[in-house]
């Protein structure tokens, strides 16, 4: 009896410990999660606060007088714009005078007035003649003092600039207006006509190409493999090489776009089309591993029941097997996707970093894409460029959110369990 007391307490004292060392854990993991989320709050904090002023720009109100001598002569679109905003400017504050003085008055105005003006002629010629209070952006130093990001004594704008500008501000002249440029612009020297729309046509043609290209090849290659290829040392060698294609940086996938696709093709640097080639091969490892998992797990009876009626494999296959396995395939390829869509290094390596104005038309045209935009802004040292680099990283997350967000639905929606 006394012995058999000791053995239960024994077992007692050693499910007490067992017990204990489980709470432990259970709390590790809840601290390291809680801990997790603060860091990741922070850092989505801290991107916000940077970004979120970008939304608004600071403009300026000129009475510009679109005076017919200068349109007289010559195309329209070839005209001194510039001169219109100078004249404008001065007519406000007529008692600058020497060439220094003027040059900083006209500091305040951004370059990208002049095109603004340029492209209102062109679209409506009866312009010319009149005289119309037109919003036109601010200079980056001048956005970043009204929205509080640049101390007066920074040096960046003199006395007589910070006096014309808080007479502006008296005046009702000065205001901060949203900003759509940066929603529908491509790159610019300037900060304040630089926005995301060409980076973000750039992203989206790269990744029709990937998708096109990855999907289908992807899957044809998972449904041969797992039920078509034979079970040798060769299938085992493919099967080892896509494992470890997964897990190969992705540079490695530019170097070999540089190598392949440019230099022994002579397909166009910076085009979508290319990108899309170089992430289609960084993708596939990553799809075709998803599409064999989702094709494991439908259930072996699925496939004995298709044949036992009298289907033949290609049958049972398209019409029993792959529409099962199909969520599986779609949140693989959409995770694939997702991080194509934030790579940066093997497409630097084919040229994508290059300065990009326009906003690209088709898959052939010099483009950027939304994580190299990013790079290059870092690496500007303007502060306004800081604003436009956080605004475009929400903008990356967002899609990236979005994209596992549709994942997680797809799966959720068309899951099924047997």
């Amino acid at each position: 009896m006394n012995k058999e007391l000791k053995t239960i307490d024994i077992v007692n004292r050693g499910l007490k410990r067992r017990y204990r060392a489980e709470r432990r854990f259970r709390r590790l993991g809840l601290g390291a999660i809680v801990i997790s989320l603060v860091f990741l709050s922070i850092l989505f904090a801290s991107i916000f606060m940077n970004g979120h002023g970008v939304v608004f720009q600071s403009r300026i109100e000129l009475d510009i007088f679109f005076d017919p001598e200068l349109f007289s002569e010559g195309d329209v679109g070839r005209q001194d714009y510039p001169r219109l905003v100078k004249t404008a400017l001065y007519n406000m504050f007529p008692e600058v005078s020497g060439r220094s003085a003027k040059r900083s008055l006209y500091a305040l105005v951004s370059s990208g007035a002049a095109f603004q003006l340029r492209a209102m002629v062109l679209e409506d010629r009866s312009l010319i003649g009149k005289t119309l209070p037109i919003w036109v952006p601010a200079d980056d130093d001048v956005d970043m003092l009204v929205k509080g990001h640049l101390e007066r004594e920074s040096g960046r704008l003199s006395e007589q600039q910070l006096t014309w500008i808080d007479h502006l501000i008296s005046q009702g002249r000065l205001e901060k207006k949203f900003n759509t440029a940066f929603f529908t612009s491509g790159d610019s020297r300037e900060p304040e006509l630089a926005g995301i729309w060409g980076a973000v046509s750039g992203s989206f043609f790269t990744l029709v190409v990937t998708l096109l290209l990855s999907f289908p090849i992807g899957v044809a290659s998972a449904i041969y493999l797992e039920e078509f290829a034979p079970r040798n040392r060769w299938t085992d060698l493919i099967e080892v090489n896509i494992n470890n294609l997964a897990a190969v940086p992705s540079i490695v996938f530019g170097l070999l776009g540089l190598a392949v696709f440019l230099n022994a093709f002579g397909m166009p640097r910076s085009a979508p089309v290319v990108g899309g080639l170089v992430l289609s091969l960084m993708t596939l490892p990553t799809i075709i591993i998803a599409s064999r998992a989702a094709l494991q797990s439908v259930p072996p009876s699925i496939r004995e029941a298709a044949l036992g009626v009298g289907a033949s494999k290609m049958q049972m296959i398209l019409h029993h097997v792959l529409p099962l396995a199909l969520p599986g395939m779609l949140t693989g390829t959409i995770i694939g996707m997702a991080r194509a869509l934030g790579e940066t290094a093997p497409l630097l390596m084919i040229g994508m970093v290059a300065f990009i104005v326009d906003i690209p038309a088709g898959f052939t045209d010099p483009s950027a894409v939304l994580p190299v935009q990013i790079y290059l802004w870092a690496d500007s040292p303007e502060r306004a460029f800081l604003e436009r680099t956080s605004a475009a990283t929400m903008a990356l997350l967002i899609f990236l959110i979005a994209m596992n967000g549709l994942a997680v639905v797809l799966r959720k929606k068309f899951e099924r369990r047997w």
